[in-house]
Formats: C-alpha cells, structure tokens, sequence
C-alpha cells in the first residue's frame, strides 16, 4: 500500500478531534475551495441522479478537448487523473518503465500492477533542488550510459511531487521529441499543471503519438471528493487507450461540475493571484523561523526539517495534518511537505511548526 496525503478520517480516529476541524496541509488543494458555480449545482442539480451518466463522459471530454484545441477524440476522461495512472499502462503494456525519485508514488505501482517487471528509476539530485535535468532524462529513456535496453515507457510528474519544481515547457517537448524517436511513450502528469499553466503540453499531444497528458481537475478546482480527471492524447494513442477503459467511472455530478469550472476565468485568475500572495508569506515566514524549503512552482513545499515522521506526528495532535515524506522513494526522513492555504491557516502552521522544532 501507499501512503497518501490527505486523510483526515484516519487522523480524526488517531487523535479524537474530530474531522471538521483539523486543518490538512498534507493534500494540496486549492485553499479558495470549489467555485461557486458548482458548488451550486452540486447543491441544487440531483434529480438526474436517478439516471445513469454518460458513460465515458462524453460531453465534458468535448468541452476539454475545446478548450485545449484538440478533437474530442484525444480526452478521456477518469475517476480522477489517478484512474488514468492506472488504466495506460493496462492499455500500453510497457515492458520497462523509467520513473524518476522522487516522485508520485502511483506510477510505479500501476506499472507492476500491468505486468511491468522492469522499472527502473532516475534518481534526482538532492543539491540541483531535485530537478529533472532533460538531458540526463533522455538518456535514461535510452538505456543509460551503458545503453542497456531502452525504455517503452516514461513518466514525468510536472510540476513534481512532492518537490514542486517545474521543467520548462521547452525541456518536456525536448524530451518528447526525443521519446518519439525511439519510439517510448512519454506520460506527463500534470495535475498540478493549472498553478503555473504556461508550462503545460497538453496541446502538443495532437502532434506526437508517444505523447501521453494527465490533467487533474481535483487540485486547483478543489473537487477531490468528486473525483475527475482526464488524460490527453494522440486520436490514435486515445483509440488505443479507450479499448481498456471501464463505462460510468465518472458520476453525474462529477460531469456537471468539471464542465462548470472550465468556464471560471474569474475563480482561475483570484486563485492565482491568492497563491502567489500566499506563497510569498509562507516562503518569508519559513525563513524567518529558519525552515530549508525548495522554491516550488505549484502550491506546495517540500521542506528539509530532519525527523519528519516524529514533527508530523507531533502537529497532527495539534490538529494539524503535514506530509512527512519518507514513502517517497529518493527521500529519507528527513523531509516534509505542507500545502499552501488560507491566511490564517498558513499563519498557524508557521506558529505550530516553530514551537514543534523548537521543542523536539
């Protein structure tokens, strides 16, 4: 099993307070919430609950595909881009895999779970803020510098989790040109993507059939518990995909919401704007209380404290849930993550997590 950010139920059973009033810094969600349109209509629009939903989500994998330019046929949409993880590598078969560390535990696991037996990792360096370099990343894709067997599959989290750092648009397509040639299908999650939006390649999947895009709706629309992702790809690659995709993995309400947040600009321009203001008060009030973080792209930190599990454990009693990060491969227990969110909210972390490392 992996472990997750995000559950506040089994920490409400730990600690005894109950759900609604632990403030979770493990997942990173939006801190604006849902936008007002949907959580409207998921208020008010149940009575075709009563009937079944489009069965691959038809319409909002049209309205998708309209927004990014590309054919209806390239989106599939999922039970959240999680789904998606899981379904390609059922779809594609790869018979190795390259994965880089740290990174989103899923990949791996899906690949296993496909009958992937060969997943080798790229390890990301400690001291480069652990960026992916493209070059170093084709060259695994390759074989490595002893040009072993070459890799048919390749996964890059962009922005990263849980290190939040971003590889150029320009980097990613290198890396896809170069996976194109050697015929490895490139799959790049960017579910974090909608927090620094210039860097997405989403589009560039109309040109390349190696070129496989995850988008998450869950994160900066704040749908977690609705569930809706959706993948983006060559017609061909999608056709390919589409054959292993289970029916009605989407509900009702999922496909309501996720057509009503795309057409938000106002909610997409106030939750950048927020985070930005929010990032800089977290990143000056980390060090002033002498915190190490990486700088981040997306809405989370990963934080360099030492005894991550113990100081986890410690502001979980507090009411307080943050990500220690040991379960990531790459990393050791030294680090933690901890999502940006409200004013108020970002202002007791830094207070907890102060008077927590000076009392540890």
């Amino acid at each position: 099993m992996i472990y997750h950010g995000g559950n506040i139920y089994a920490a409400s059973r730990r600690t005894g307070i109950p759900p609604e009033e632990i403030i979770d810094f493990s997942a990173s969600i939006n801190p604006l919430g849902m936008p007002e349109g949907a959580l409207r209509l998921i208020k008010g629009d149940t009575r075709r609950l009563t009937h079944y939903p489009e069965p691959y989500a038809e319409g909002l994998s049209a309205r998708i595909a309209a927004r990014l330019g590309v054919g209806p046929e390239s989106v599939i949409c999922g039970n959240g881009s999680t789904e998606l993880v899981y379904l390609v590598p059922r779809a594609l078969r790869p018979s190795k895999v390259l994965i880089t560390a740290p990174t989103f535990g899923e990949y791996e696991r899906a690949c296993r779970n496909a009958g992937t037996a060969d997943v080798v990792s790229l390890p990301l360096e400690s001291k480069q803020d652990f960026d992916v370099p493209p070059g170093a990343f084709i060259e695994a894709m390759a074989g490595g510098p002893a040009r072993t067997k070459a890799c048919n599959t390749a996964f890059l989290c962009n922005p990263n989790n849980p290190t939040g750092r971003l590889v150029e648009k320009a980097g990613v397509l290198e890396i896809a040109a170069a996976a194109r040639s050697m015929g490895c299908y490139l799959v790049v999650d960017e579910a974090f993507i909608d927090f620094c939006p210039a860097g997405s390649v989403a589009a560039e999947t109309a040109h390349n059939p190696f070129l496989v895009v995850l988008r998450s709706m869950t994160k900066f629309y704040a749908l977690s518990g609705l569930r809706i992702g959706y993948g983006v790809f060559h017609p061909d690659t999608a056709a390919r995909v589409m054959a292993y995709k289970e029916p009605w993995t989407v509900n009702t309400i999922a496909q309501a919401a996720g057509a009503a947040v795309l057409e938000d600009a106002a909610f997409e321009k106030a939750s950048l704007a927020t985070m930005a203001r929010e990032k800089a008060y977290v990143e000056a009030g980390l060090a002033a209380i002498g915190i190490p973080f990486i700088p981040s792209h997306a809405n989370y930190y990963l934080l360099k404290v030492g005894r991550s599990v113990e100081i986890a454990a410690a502001m979980e009693k507090r009411g307080i849930l943050v990500r220690a990060c040991s379960s990531f491969a790459g990393l050791d227990g030294s680090h933690l993550r901890v999502a940006v969110r409200s004013r108020q909210e970002n202002e007791r972390l830094l207070r907890e997590m102060a008077d927590v490392c000076a009392h540890l």
